[in-house]
């Protein structure tokens, strides 16, 4: 079998923050990999999947206890749920089969392949159960679901699923633990009513990942002056990482087209690098990630004007795209100078033709759950109008057998994750305004 690209890391990389997720992980609970795009999400689950001198690193002899299984959640977006369970099955039968255990694939297979003969969600479920019971109960191993780009699945998501994950949890207890692999945080991008039934196993236990990662970073150039059979220059690659701020996929891309252009006398690193596409739409991929307010910070940064509401780069500090106030990026700085026009004040439009949410030349639908979306596209429906809080319930929650559950604490909630979404000073909004004593209003 060839070996999988993830397996010829080096044992060190991405070393304390693995030691985050397995420290999660033994205590039987799960957590989240948060990273802005390009940072390696998908490798650093890769490292625990397939590398099994990681593994020996940070477990040692007892990583024969441990099953990591990998599932790209982006192969299964707008899929059903019983297309959601085979999946989750599929990704387990393969780890089996990836780790040799023969014995055990061809059991679970069958249980698998039975279950099948009826096309029904419910006796699909419980056969996963008895596959979980079988490989944390019989086998003692302690099962780690990887959920890779997960972010991209969440419009799919029900409340169900979440529902799902604690019954498993519950069956294997300290032997289950679920990895979720995001951009943000799910407390940002769900409502905490949404995935309550999984919320005390997973809120709060958020592993960030640095923007620059030295042992990978060195692996994967060593590796592509391997394959080239060119060299990078040494002081060319300091001020690559330079210009990247060691950001994985950037520095990657970078050295990739200085190779690539090697005949080429580059005599300016910066502007050559931004005249790259591919360079370019990785920069685009990261400053789309972002929130309008957080947006606005980094173009107001980039002015020499901070906003007011500094409190706002929390996440960016996080994630390390900011430090001491300043954009940890030189090349990201250069692109929104470019790019970026002012954000300020810029008008929040519903196209019908195409169901999305548009601020400016940015789609923000995109980043919104489905009681967000509801919420802003009835208030885009009536602008300037003042809305009770009960009319917007009934109007939000409609789909609801009963509004009666629904509380005023949960509009609120729903208001102020919509207005860190949309709004260019989330404590000072423009557009989704409180009106005391009456209900909300939407200026446009």
């Amino acid at each position: 079998m060839k070996e999988r690209f993830d397996s010829l890391y080096p044992e060190e990389t991405r070393f304390s923050e693995i030691e985050k997720i397995l420290s999660f992980a033994k205590e039987g609970n799960s957590c989240q990999v948060i990273g802005i795009p390009g940072t390696g999400r998908s490798n650093i689950l890769g490292l625990l999947a397939y590398n099994r001198k990681v593994r020996i690193k940070h477990l040692g002899e007892n990583q024969k206890k441990y099953h990591f299984v990998l599932l790209n959640f982006s192969e299964i977006r707008n899929r059903n749920p019983l297309d959601t369970l085979k999946f989750i099955f599929l990704g387990l039968l393969d780890s089996l089969k990836e780790r040799g255990m023969e014995k055990d694939y061809e059991a679970l297979n069958a249980l698998f392949k039975e279950s099948l003969s009826v096309s029904d969600e419910l006796i699909l479920f419980q056969s996963l159960k008895k596959a979980i019971d079988y490989l944390a109960i019989e086998k003692e191993l302690n099962l780690i679901l990887l959920f890779d780009r997960f972010d991209e699945y969440i419009p799919s998501l029900t409340s169900e699923f979440f529902a799902n994950l604690r019954v498993l949890r519950n069956r294997a207890k300290y032997h289950f633990s679920v990895v979720f692999s995001l951009n943000r945080p799910l407390e940002e991008i769900l409502e905490p009513l949404f995935f309550s039934d999984f919320y005390e196993f997973v809120a709060g236990r958020v592993v960030y990942l640095p923007i620059y990662d030295e042992n990978g970073v060195s692996f994967r150039t060593s590796y592509l002056e391997k394959v080239t059979g060119k060299k990078i220059e040494k002081n060319t690659f300091t001020e690559i990482l330079e210009l990247t701020g060691g950001h994985v996929n950037l520095t990657r891309l970078c050295a990739e087209a200085v190779i690539a252009n090697r005949e080429e006398k580059i005599r300016e690193y910066k502007e050559f690098f931004l005249k790259q596409k591919y360079i370019r739409s990785a920069l685009f991929g990261i400053f789309n990630s972002l929130t309008p307010s957080e947006e606005l910070f980094l173009s107001s940064n980039i002015n020499g004007v901070l906003t007011k509401n500094e409190g706002e780069t929390t996440y960016l500090n996080n994630v390390g795209l900011v430090k001491e106030g300043k954009i940890t990026i030189p090349l990201l700085t250069e692109y929104i100078k470019e790019k970026v026009p002012n954000l300020q004040n810029t008008k929040i439009v519903y196209n019908q033709e195409t169901n999305e949410i548009i601020k400016g030349d940015i789609t923000i639908s995109d980043s919104l759950t489905s009681s967000e979306f509801k919420l802003i596209a009835y208030f885009l429906s009536k602008p300037n109008v003042i809305l009770e809080r009960e009319e917007i319930i009934n109007s939000v929650w409609k789909e609801n057998k009963t509004t009666e559950g629904v509380t005023n604490q949960a509009l609120d909630q729903l208001i102020f994750r919509l207005r860190k979404k949309i709004e260019d000073d989330p404590n000072n909004p423009t557009h989704l305004q409180t009106v005391k004593g009456r209900g909300f209003k939407f200026v446009d």
